[in-house]
């Protein structure tokens, strides 16, 4: 045999030894790459959420940049300013009206506490249910929990920094998303061929739309739900009227939870006054959460946002798992941007199966 044909021989194997090489390399790249995001799950999280964000609130920064206050219109970097000067000056002005009361009430309620609840524990002790409950151990231990509350406040001063700095990443990245996010978006979509890249990136603008759709939408059903409940709490006079219609708008923005969340909390307060005041605020929201589900949801969401109510279900499942409240607050945009690319890369419009072809089969 010659040479030359011995070369063509061995050349087949080289080149399967070659591709077997870089499979393993691959492997074990795609190997140490999900160990170094698992070890770093919390800061990517955070990344994530970050841009997550400074997509949702382009379309306010974009309506900023439009303002013109003479000859001078703002840019990108005053637009980012005014945006979050605003928000901080709307949270300051939140606190300044409405914490004050239940910081002094919190107060009083704690200072009287150890008179309180001997007074509390001795009239359930003469209720039926409560005849068989030892309220000299239960007394005992209230008390061991009062005493506990101040150390477990100082071992908790870590998390609660470590939340806060959370917290302040999560804005200075957000700010820098909006202000250079454009150069990392196309330096990612770089690393696509040429012909996938386009097809991509109408792709994700298609998304941008309809997560900022979601963002009006989400923040016109928090404003009426906020002002109504404003009204309705001043009127059934519960405390911090303006503080609970404050924070049931806003927590409306967790899909189901946040309602849950906002009404134990108001029901909570409104039973330290009277139960009537407790019906009132059920019926209340009773009649809401029909009129929204039924009339308001309809006609500001589904057109725009588009997305099934079990997928809001299950994307706020999984978002909580992963992250706790943030996931919870990140889980619809996260469904819409996941709906997005399924729809233009996975659905096939022309084998969608409808109920209807479901019921009379060919």
């Amino acid at each position: 045999m010659s040479d030359a044909g011995f070369q063509n021989e061995q050349q087949p194997a080289r080149g399967w030894r070659r591709r077997h090489h870089s499979d393993i390399l691959f492997a074990f790249g795609v190997a140490i790459a999900l160990y170094l995001a698992w070890h770093l799950r919390r800061e990517l999280v955070l990344i994530y959420v970050s841009a997550l964000f400074a997509v949702v609130l382009m379309p306010v920064l974009g309506f900023i940049m439009k303002l013109q206050i003479g000859k001078w219109k703002p840019g990108r970097g005053a637009a980012i300013l005014i945006l979050f000067v605003s928000i901080g000056a709307a949270a300051g002005a939140f606190l300044d009206l409405a914490m004050p009361p239940v910081i002094h009430d919190l107060r009083d309620f704690l200072l009287e506490m150890p008179t309180r609840v001997p007074l509390l524990l001795d009239r359930m002790h003469h209720l039926p249910v409560f005849q068989h409950l030892n309220v000299d151990a239960l007394n005992a231990k209230l008390q061991d929990f009062a005493s506990n509350a101040a150390t477990y406040v100082l071992f908790s001063i870590r998390d609660w920094a470590r939340t806060v700095f959370d917290i302040l990443a999560s804005v200075v990245l957000t700010a820098y998303f909006m202000l250079d996010g454009d150069k990392a978006y196309f330096w990612l979509l770089s690393m696509f061929p040429v012909e996938i890249r386009q097809r991509l990136n109408t792709t994700l603008a298609r998304a941008e739309v309809r997560m900022g759709k979601w963002l009006l939408g989400q923040g016109l059903l928090m404003l009426i739900l906020g002002v109504t409940s404003i009204i309705v709490f001043a009127s059934l006079r519960i405390r911090y009227a303006y503080a609970l219609g404050v924070l049931m708008g806003l927590f409306n923005v967790i899909p189901v939870v946040g309602a849950l969340i906002s009404v134990s909390l108001v029901l909570l307060v409104a039973a330290i006054d009277s139960w009537g005041r407790v019906v009132g605020v059920l019926i209340f929201y009773g009649i809401y959460a029909q009129i929204e589900n039924s009339f308001l949801t309809p006609r500001i969401m589904q057109t725009s946002v588009d997305l099934a109510g079990l997928a809001v279900l299950i994307a706020l499942l999984l978002g909580s798992a992963l992250a706790g409240v943030v996931g919870a607050l990140v889980s619809v945009p996260t469904a819409v941007l996941v709906a997005v690319l399924l729809n233009e890369y996975a659905v096939r419009p022309e084998t969608i199966i409808t109920p209807a072809d479901a019921n009379h089969p060919r």
